[in-house]
């Protein structure tokens, strides 16, 4: 999803945004001709994500700009490591600076929750999804962030994954319709190739759920003692996803209850951004 395409036409904006009609301190403080050297250093542990998009934003704010990258997306990282170098002209390091530190530093923080949740269920079969809670025109950027963090994103956008939930099944059964033939009627209208997902909430939703030829099935807001029996009962015969409470403190036990993916919106909706720092030294000038 994160092509650099994608990457230039957010950053453009970003700059854009913060720059209408040029970085004026710059231009009144900084001489045209200085150069600068900057360091990006983590302040606290985490994961790295967003080092193309931190690039971009120098990139596009003056060519000559150096970025030089120590660390690279999906690399752990402790206190104190460096995690890219930045040389070139003053005023479009210190314009750029912000812009590029913003992007990285949430890419950075849900690689990083990501990766918590990845390891809280390390030794099971499960797998964390991301889900689409995610900041609108943001989603590329941010689902980047999930996977170097160690996660899987879910279906891209609703074009891509059929995703039936308790609004659409409550209109799909007007007028006393049955289940497992309406979903035969609607998986055999499906383009080849596009997954079929239906959420239940009930354990008797899962016989005529199956018995409708879906590929997964979700399992929304059940207990630990639900999620065994359905899994059970599935028997393999779809993915089976668990979905909703899920934290860092419930994860593993969830996990543990055999389903196969779990969905948490928290990576994208939740994650803090990381305390990152760019510490720039204006070069000084030889006699």
């Amino acid at each position: 999803m994160l092509d650099k395409q994608t990457i230039d036409t957010v950053v453009k904006a970003a700059l854009l945004e913060d720059t209408p009609t040029g970085d004026i301190t710059s231009l009144l403080v900084i001489p045209e001709d200085a150069t600068a050297t900057a360091v990006l250093s983590a302040r606290e542990a985490g994961t790295f994500s967003g080092s193309e998009v931190f690039q971009a934003a120098f990139d596009l704010t003056d060519p000559r700009i150096q970025v030089e990258l120590i660390k690279h997306d999906g690399d752990r990282f402790e206190p104190g490591d460096v995690l890219a170098r930045v040389s070139g002209p003053a005023r479009g390091i210190l314009t750029a600076e912000r812009i590029g530190l913003n992007f990285t530093q949430r890419m950075s923080g849900i690689a990083t929750l990501t990766a918590a949740y990845v390891d809280a269920v390390e030794g099971t079969q499960a797998t964390i999804l991301d889900t689409r809670k995610t900041t609108p025109t943001l989603r590329a950027f941010e689902r980047h962030a999930v996977v170097c963090g160690g996660g899987t994103n879910h279906r891209l956008n609703l074009s891509t994954a059929f995703m039936a939930k308790d609004n659409h099944l409550a209109v799909l059964l007007a007028g006393g319709k049955d289940l497992t033939t309406e979903l035969q009627r609607v998986k055999k209208e499906l383009p080849e190739g596009v997954k079929f997902e239906v959420e239940v909430d009930r354990l008797d939703q899962i016989e005529p759920v199956i018995a409708g030829g879906v590929d997964i099935i979700m399992l929304d807001n059940f207990s630990l003692e639900d999620l065994k029996t359905g899994v059970a009962q599935v028997a393999g015969r779809a993915v089976v996803e668990a979905s909703g409470g899920v934290n860092l403190d419930t994860v593993r036990a969830i996990a543990e209850t055999g389903v196969d993916v779990i969905s948490v919106g928290a990576l994208t909706h939740s994650a803090r951004a990381l305390d990152l720092g760019l510490d720039v030294t204006i070069d000084t000038p030889e006699n």
